[in-house]
């Protein structure tokens, strides 16, 4: 399969047969960019599940109203959908395409060499496409307990529709027994991933002439030692752990991402900002690794007082996203091992990316992530899933059902 043909093409060709097909090229077709509304995909989503029977359906909005996360329950054969059961989650945004150079039309599906191409086949919406497919089924045999399907909205820009979701799953009495997230694992069975706080220092410095460099404070230059000294962190780390190395990265990191700073040659800086992350493990603590940092940027405001007091460096915590870690022994760990055909001997996965299980977890739902494809896969250029992975993305789904439902 070299050249790029479209889904409707592909029964013609030797691929895996997957019902959810049709589903993930429509997902797809939403450019439900983060910056934008998903409502569109939204309202499409709850129309096809209304159209299978489904009653129950909760949406929490943002402020602005044009993005919503949607709770829907699949009640138990006796009428329960508060208490047990199990909630399968996934997002809805995706990271822009802007500036990429794809070969093909990111929010149209394509085939080619055995992938799916398109922006979110990875991540995630081939998982969300998947659960879906399997609604039919689950409704036809009757479930034992509930299942919740939670499509939420801001994942890609700090997992923040979710939280309203989680707040209100658990205003409405909702008390799932655990919860299966589909980011890409390649399927794999991720019972941990780190944490990550982000943050923003501000160095404020003095403006003179360019000519005339005692007279002023350059907060370029002095944000650059800042970010030295946090790649030096960085490099402690990496050389002296402490290390997990059931991680794909074993240490925690302390990355910079974003450096804004100066307004023309001949003008000493007077601001610059630096947007930075600690990503961490359990056997580190990012306060304190923050509180490092910290204290060599205090080590630099005196000199910089010396020559104007009205300088300094300030920081703001951004954002906060907790780790977590679910036992392999829990009973949603051996479901998600059973259900992915998985020896749990083998061993569960930790991950160094965020994402919504956390949050889940943080709530007390016992969380797993697994999903199809691969991480390295997602944000780039000619995103791209494994007709394989999706292919046990459905076995998956199968055994599941299996496993709740009554016939």
């Amino acid at each position: 399969m070299n050249a790029s043909v479209p889904v409707s093409a592909l029964s013609a060709l030797n691929v895996p047969d997957l019902s959810a097909l049709p589903l993930i090229e429509k997902w797809v077709s939403f450019a439900s960019v983060s910056r934008d509304s998903n409502l569109p995909l939204i309202d499409w989503t709850e129309s096809h599940l209304r159209a299978l029977g489904l009653t129950e359906f909760r949406r929490t909005y943002d402020d602005s109203g044009k993005k919503c996360n949607l709770w829907v329950t699949l009640p138990a054969c006796d009428g329960e959908t508060r208490a047990g059961g199990l909630v399968l989650s996934g997002h809805t945004d995706v990271v822009p395409v802007d500036g990429q150079p794809w070969h093909s039309d990111p929010f149209a599906v394509s085939v080619r060499d055995g992938r799916l191409y398109g922006r979110g086949v990875t991540d995630m919406k081939g998982f969300g496409a998947t659960v879906l497919a399997q609604v039919p089924d689950l409704l036809r045999r009757g479930l034992r307990r509930p299942v919740h399907l939670a499509f939420s909205y801001d994942e890609e820009v700090g997992c923040i529709g979710v939280r309203r979701l989680i707040a209100d799953m658990v205003a409405q009495g909702f008390k799932p027994a655990g919860c299966i997230v589909g980011e890409p694992t390649g399927m794999q069975v991720v019972i941990a991933h780190k944490g990550k706080h982000a943050y923003q220092t501000t160095v404020k410095g003095f403006e003179a002439h360019s000519s005339l460099t005692p007279l002023g404070v350059n907060a370029v230059e002095i944000a650059c030692e800042f970010v030295a000294y946090l790649k030096s962190i960085h490099r402690q780390l990496a050389a002296e752990g402490p290390f997990d190395p059931i991680y794909d990265v074993p240490h925690t990191t302390v990355h910079t991402g974003v450096i804004a700073g100066g307004t023309a040659l001949n003008i000493i800086p007077r601001l610059c900002e630096i947007t930075w992350e600690i990503r961490h493990h359990h056997l580190d603590s990012p306060n304190a690794l923050f509180a490092r940092a910290k204290a060599f940027a205090d080590g630099l405001i005196p000199a910089m007082q010396a020559v104007s007091p009205d300088t300094g460096i300030t920081h703001q915590l951004r954002s906060v996203l907790p780790g977590f870690a679910t036992s392999p022994d829990s009973d949603i760990a051996r479901l998600c091992f059973e259900c992915a055909e998985l020896d749990p001997t083998s061993g569960a996965g930790k991950v160094s990316f965020g994402t919504e299980a956390a949050l889940f977890h943080q709530a007390g739902v016992p969380t797993i992530v697994c999903g199809p494809g691969h991480i390295a896969q997602a944000h780039q250029p000619d995103e791209w899933v494994a007709i394989e992975q999706l292919a046990w993305c459905e076995r998956f789904m199968r055994r599941l059902a299996d496993r709740l439902c009554l016939a």
